[in-house]
Formats: C-alpha cells, structure tokens, sequence
C-alpha cells in the first residue's frame, strides 16, 4: 500500500495550518490553524494502524519537512507587523510537531491491541496536550530566554483570569484539539473498516 496519500494528506494538513494560524477567530483566543492541525493526529493514527509504525514515522518526518518549509517561507514573508512567522514560532512550531507525532505514534503503538477507540482517542489527547505545552512556551512563555530578535512576547504576558494570555491561548487551542480528536473517531473507524472489507 502506497504511502503517498497518506504524505500527501498530511502535508495539505500542515500547509492549511500555517496559512490558517494567520487568521484570528473567536475574538482573538483561537485561529483556524486550531481546527486544521489536530487533524494531524488522524493521519498518523490511520497510517499506524493500516500501515504500522514505520510507515507512520515517515509520514511524521514528511510533515515536519513540509512543515519547516513553511517556516522558512513564513520568515520572509512581511505582514503588517513584521514576518509572518518569527523564529520563536518557527522553532515551537517545528519542536512541538516533531515531538507531540512521535508520542502520540508511541503511544498508539503501545495500545493498539485494545479496543479500537483506545488507542487513537489516547494517543490523540496525550499529543495533544505536548504539541499545546511545548509550542505555547517556547513560542510566549517569559520564561523561555531566546534572543529578542526571534519574537517580541511581551504582549502574551498580560494577565488573564487563567493565568498569562499565552497560558489561556493554550487552554483555548487544547480544547479545540480534544474537541477534534473525538470527533475525529468517526473518520478513523470509518475509515479502517473500509479498508479492512476491501481487504477480505
């Protein structure tokens, strides 16, 4: 079985996300790259599970290349206030996907024997919850010390009734991530079960 469609689904993933990330909905907490990138996890649980771990790792390592392509093109590219991607969100971006598809691959891996929603629905949420720590910090967080040519984030350390903004954006992006991998359920089972009956 070709791995091309699931490459290429996983690549039109990332490149949505990086062109939906530059528009800001629901007053300003999400953006529609929140809607698109979750998706992500779908295609490397169905690729895992139709295909197995190895061909998932390399639809993995296609995305992350696509998506530091994108990075590099959002650099150079001007908006009104500066690059369209800093080099703070390009490292996040490049360091929470790579680490957040590979757990959620382990972790899919580990429970693949269990009941079929098991394993995706687990893998989904505890990629999730990495892919959401590991960009917001890098890309906001005060604490993270990168040089200040890389991204100015003073503005995310405003004050909020959860905390800094740049912890309720995370809050706000991770519930449009679970909210995702639920009902991305439907597509994996539809999906699976399709191929196993072409397969009898």
């Amino acid at each position: 079985m070709s791995l091309l469609p699931a490459i290429a689904a996983m690549a039109v993933i990332v490149v949505a996300s990086n062109i939906g990330v530059q528009f800001l909905i629901a007053d300003g907490w999400l953006t529609w790259g929140a809607f698109s990138y979750p998706l992500a996890f779908l295609v490397t649980d169905l690729t895992n599970r139709l295909q197995g771990p190895d061909a998932a790792r390399k639809v993995v390592f296609a995305g992350f290349a696509t998506g530091l392509l994108c990075s590099l093109v959002g650099t150079q590219i001007m908006g009104e206030f500066g690059p369209l991607m800093t080099l703070r969100i390009a490292l996040a971006s490049a360091t929470a996907f790579l680490a957040a598809q590979l757990i959620d691959l382990g972790v899919f891996s580990r429970l693949r024997d269990r009941r079929w929603f098991v394993a995706p629905l687990a893998s989904s949420i505890i990629g999730s919850v990495v892919d959401t720590a590991l960009f917001f910090s890098i890309a906001f967080a005060g604490f993270v010390a990168l040089p200040a040519a890389w991204g100015d984030v003073a503005w995310a350390q405003e004050g909020t009734a959860f905390g800094p903004l740049w912890v309720a954006l995370a809050l706000a992006d991770w519930t449009v991530k679970l909210a995702v991998a639920l009902v991305a359920l439907v597509p994996f089972r539809v999906v699976v079960m399709t191929f196993r009956r072409r397969m009898v």
